[in-house]
């Protein structure tokens, strides 16, 4: 069987590394490289942890790009760490004194043209962050978005519930222009895993026990660096209840097997750029008001059997266990 060509854009937090494990473990993706951006931490810290996910899973040999730092066009308006500063719990002990060496010396966006460029109409872009890679390299190569076989975004929100604002999610309010950007500007088939979905569609915290120790080297790695994140903690209870979300495992489930989400809303979609509370909300226009011609795939209910096993085999290859603080 052909291999399913992916990149993967990604801000490296916890739930961006259990992701890109389940990618590592999928025997149908093949993984041309792995573009940062700045989000759940600094695109330096992003590019580390990257390494250091590649190093535990005995996959370096996958190339990692350094990308945007900042956002498209106005630092983010809001603060928030949910990982950690580092973007992986804080609790690792050192940091990789080399790691700038195994960074790739070309740029992310660059880097993404020419991948696509390179093979057109077969390239599957999962983006895990901020859009501002994408943004970037539609400005770049305005053909970029056309090459891409498909997007699947992990991002936005469907019913205008937000995780940092009032109706604004993380990935979009971080760079709410790049946001714009893409969902306008990109006309490939696209997928989008909302806030709502994900929180929606989560697990259990048995199931997260069960993930957590199963002994593996990469089990004993995502269970580090969950152990001081209060995104894991068992007592935060919201509007949706508690639970455990893997985020980014949610839009990588989906580019693994199509069949992990049940439940679509094919519409147009527009990004909010203005108001106190509404910038960064993705918009669903279901009664095409805006007249676009592109519609967008937004996910609504998922295989959690599915999810599963493919959560369970994120955690199932790797050799190398984690040196705590």
């Amino acid at each position: 069987m052909t291999p399913k060509l992916v990149i993967i854009d990604t801000d490296s937090g916890i739930d961006d590394a259990q992701a890109i494990m389940m990618a590592l473990a999928a025997p149908g993706l093949q993984i041309l490289g792995i573009t940062c951006c700045f989000g759940n931490t600094g695109v330096e810290n992003v590019c580390q942890n990257v390494l250091q996910v590649l190093s535990v899973c005995q996959r370096t040999e996958v190339p990692v790009f350094r990308g945007a730092a900042v956002p498209l066009v106005r630092p983010p308006e809001v603060s928030f760490d949910p990982f950690g500063t580092d973007g992986l719990g804080d609790v690792l002990e050192d940091r990789d004194p080399l790691w700038k060496e195994k960074i790739q010396r070309e740029n992310a966006v660059s880097a993404m043209v020419r991948l696509v460029a390179d093979n057109p109409k077969q390239v599957s872009l999962v983006a895990l962050g901020p859009l501002t890679n994408l943004a970037l390299a539609i400005r770049l190569e305005p053909s970029f978005a056309l090459n891409l076989k498909e997007l699947f975004i992990m991002g936005g929100n469907m019913e205008g519930k937000g995780n940092v604002t009032v109706c604004g999610e993380f990935n979009f309010v971080l760079d709410p222009e790049s946001a714009y950007v893409v969902l306008e500007e990109y006309l490939c088939p696209t997928q989008i895993a909302s806030y709502e979905y994900c929180r929606r569609n989560k697990l259990t915290w048995d199931f997260f026990d069960k993930l957590m120790n199963l002994g593996t080297p990469a089990a004993i790695f995502m269970k580090t660096i969950t152990s001081k994140s209060w995104a894991y903690s068992k007592d935060a209870v919201g509007y949706f209840g508690s639970g455990f979300v893997s985020y980014d495992s949610y839009a990588m489930a989906a580019c693994i097997d199509c069949s992990v989400v049940t439940e679509r809303i094919e519409c147009p979609v527009r990004v909010e750029l203005q108001g106190t509370l509404c910038r960064g909300m993705m918009a669903l226009d279901v009664n095409n008001i805006l007249k676009k011609n592109h519609r967008v795939s937004v996910m609504k209910t998922c295989d959690q059997t599915k999810l599963r096993k493919l959560l369970l085999a994120s955690v199932s290859i790797g050799s190398r266990e984690p040196r705590l603080l």
